[in-house]
């Protein structure tokens, strides 16, 4: 027969009552110690739970609108409603006989039962473990709920937290080409409902701010595995992701490498994507290892063209180049397939007021003098040719009409014309054109 909470104090009261008339009964007895009185007050080791506490019990019945635990074979307990439903993983399959937590937030209900909660309790026992997992570096798992332009927004537990774009995994990391905010944020989107497992890398209780990293998870799982790589090691695998600054490769044991463009080829190239697509197959050669981070090099197993570039082109000698590239400060020139060469603004003979942009043009084929070669260093320099020089035409101004300096210096001169015929008396028939730019003036 299961008691209530008021039957329990009743009963306590009429413990102690014993208990008081039994120390007055043992005192007249002699040979009564006092360890053994100190026994008898430790057989009443029953204690009532207050609200707040945390108690254990035994499954006497689960369902899906309660949950019903036996507190020490004296009282019952009851979980139900949203104290039931927003629990932990550890509290959704539960079955008769099972010892869990409950935390009471009811002393005695209608039918003079403990009220309880397992969400509470969830909290408790969630909190504990993220401390546990932030002070001892332990990895855990968390749900995904929402995401946001800067990352997503995960559950542990009940509780929530943040796992910034920063700290994923290079394999969940969202590289877009041209870093679109709206495919970023749809790829982010794709992890709600996932688990993933991470580190907690800032914890704040009293603020309810948590942080976690997906990539310091996975470096340390993957640390024994990289360690087998060293700087040298050439590396087949399969590109993850073509961006503007380079290319990703997936390869061995699910490790990730990025080729840079600059270490694509060795010749210059603007967008990786005009040479390679995802899934393509390449291999290349370890650079450099830092930490999960690991840099590949393609052009390292490629014959380096400039070992032999002065067997093919030698200083002052004249040479055809297609325009690649046209900045402020100079030209990039494609030679052949391997060699390219800078043409500096300097060596361009541009006019004082002339542009760059407005001479040249890209994929124009020009005519240059080498001035330079340094094979060591990848650089060959040129000039514009002197037989270009003479055939090159400035640009004129937009739509052929005359500039306003122009038409500024001509008025100028037929003001100053007028002046000198009025002072000398003589008023000269001004020319037709003359008429039509002083109305002009005059209108303005």
């Amino acid at each position: 027969m299961r008691i209530s909470m008021r039957m329990l104090q009743i009963m306590r009261i009429d413990i102690f009552a014993d208990i008081i008339y039994d120390i007055k009964t043992f005192n007249k007895m002699s040979d009564v110690k006092n360890s053994d009185f100190q026994k008898l007050l430790e057989k009443d080791t029953a204690k009532v739970p207050q609200m707040g506490d945390t108690v254990k019990g035994k499954v006497l019945s689960a369902s899906k609108a309660e949950v019903r635990l036996d507190i020490d074979g004296i009282l019952t307990g009851v979980i139900r409603g949203r104290e039931l439903y927003e629990e932990g993983e550890e509290y959704s399959n539960l079955k008769i006989g099972d010892e869990v937590e409950a935390t009471v937030v009811e002393e005695e209900n209608e039918n003079g039962e403990l009220e309880l909660s397992f969400r509470y309790a969830g909290q408790e026992k969630a909190w504990a473990n993220l401390k546990d997992a932030f002070e001892n570096k332990k990895n855990i798992k968390i749900k995904i709920v929402a995401a946001n332009k800067g990352g997503l927004l995960a559950n542990y537990g009940q509780i929530p937290g943040f796992l910034p774009v920063s700290q994923l995994a290079p394999e969940n990391y969202p590289r877009v080409s041209g870093g679109d905010k709206s495919k970023i944020l749809e790829k982010l989107k794709s992890f709600i409902g996932h688990e993933l497992e991470v580190k907690v890398t800032n914890l704040d209780e009293k603020e309810e701010k948590i942080i976690f990293s997906e990539k310091d998870a996975w470096t340390e799982l993957q640390k024994d595995i990289i360690s087998k790589y060293k700087i040298g090691t050439v590396v087949e695998g399969e590109i993850t992701a073509v961006t503007d600054f380079g290319i990703f490769i997936n390869f061995g044991e699910n490790l990730e490498g990025l080729i840079h463009i600059s270490e694509l080829a060795w010749q210059r190239i603007d967008d990786p994507a005009d040479l390679y697509k995802v899934g393509d197959k390449i291999k290349a050669e370890i650079i450099n290892i830092d930490r999960s981070k690991i840099f590949l090099s393609a052009k390292k197993l490629m014959k380096d063209p400039w070992e032999d570039v002065e067997k093919k082109y030698k200083v002052e000698q004249e040479v055809a180049g297609t325009i690649l590239k046209v900045n402020p400060f100079g030209l990039f020139v494609k030679l052949d397939d391997d060699i390219h060469g800078l043409a500096h603004s300097s060596q361009l003979n541009l006019a004082p007021d002339q542009k760059i942009t407005d001479l040249y043009k890209s994929g124009e084929e020009k005519r240059f003098v080498i001035v330079s070669i340094e094979a060591k260093d990848h650089r060959l320099g040129l000039a514009i040719s002197k037989e270009q020089e003479k055939t090159k035409k400035p640009a004129s101004p937009a739509g052929g009409q005359e500039s306003k300096k122009e038409n500024s210096e001509k008025e100028e001169k037929i003001e100053k014309k007028k002046a000198i015929e009025e002072k000398g008396g003589k008023i000269e028939k001004k020319k037709p054109a003359e008429k039509k730019i002083t109305k002009a003036k005059k209108s303005e």
